[in-house]
């Protein structure tokens, strides 16, 4: 069945408001149908040029509520200090540019990541807070599966695992972190997995909770897969890329084990303290003890 046939629908699709300046300019020539709608954007199967692709359409920030939206965003870089000081104060120019820098980082990450060799849908142009990309089909040219909706051969899950291992490394490289990433935004192709949806990507150096959010992804990615690979899951692939990275000794190309020696100093360190502040506790009872016999007397 060709992409054609099957990613046709009934004539009367109305053009979505958010599509209509780019069918007016042309850019767009028909929209085929809906793809998916999350919180931040509804994506539509287009047409344009003659190729089916991919509309990322952004969401205004008054339809959208992002819970970890500041958590994501320290870190990173506004343009110029007007724009940082109407971010802070808010204003409803702040808001514009807040909205315009949220869509742009993930334009921007996507340029950044497929020049980087990343498995990412290939950019096409951003116009109108429209994001126009290649839409990721499988061998029969549908839109491809997610993940988490697959059945995978052990071999193919080591394959996937050391695939998007490598992703999560040029990620890195470039001081990037997917700061969402799991079965549910990877797309599954003949070619090997995708990764989709960067509208949250995290800052690795200006973030401070970018560690804890590296281990999420890559042990997201190795949970999932672990269903089919369970060696996979006594893997410490993000913890061992993170200690090369803050080292400065990451390279795309670096050979990683997944064997990672947990510094049992730090828990010492711990249970000392837990160790001195049980005793510590112990001789406060005692002495309330006392003290309440004392009084007794």
């Amino acid at each position: 069945m060709s992409a054609h046939a099957h990613d046709h629908c009934p004539d009367t699709m109305k053009t979505p408001p958010g599509l209509q300046p780019l069918v007016d300019d042309g850019i767009v020539d028909e929209v085929v149908r809906p793809l998916k709608s999350g919180k931040e954007a509804s994506v539509y199967v287009v047409r344009s040029g003659g190729e089916v692709m991919c509309a990322k359409v952004y969401k205004d920030m008054a339809q959208r509520s992002f819970q970890a939206r500041v958590q994501y965003q320290e870190g990173r870089k506004v343009r110029g200090s007007r724009q940082a000081r109407a971010i802070g104060k808010a204003s409803k120019f702040g808001r514009r540019e807040q909205e315009a820098a949220w869509k742009n980082t993930e334009v921007d990450a996507l340029y950044q990541l497929a020049d980087a060799g990343v498995s990412v849908p290939r950019p096409h142009g951003y116009f109108n807070g429209v994001l126009l990309m290649a839409l990721v089909t499988d061998a029969d040219g549908h839109s491809a599966a997610r993940l988490g909706e697959v059945e995978l051969a052990p071999e193919e899950a080591r394959d996937y695992h050391r695939r998007l291992v490598r992703d999560v490394v040029r990620m890195l490289c470039l001081g990037l972190i997917h700061g969402d990433l799991s079965e549910y935004n990877v797309l599954v192709t003949p070619d090997g997995p995708v990764i989709i949806d960067f509208p949250q990507v995290v800052s690795a150096a200006g973030n401070n909770a970018a560690r804890e959010m590296l281990l999420r992804d890559v042990h997201n990615i190795r949970d999932s897969l672990a269903r089919f690979a369970p060696e996979l899951a006594t893997t410490h692939f993000g913890e061992e890329m993170w200690a090369l990275y803050e080292k400065g000794d990451l390279q795309p190309d670096s050979e990683l084990t997944g064997r990672f020696v947990f510094d049992q100093r730090k828990a010492d360190v711990h249970a000392v303290r837990m160790s001195i502040e049980d005793a510590r506790q112990e001789n406060l009872i005692r002495q309330q003890g006392r003290e309440a016999a004392a009084e007794d007397d």
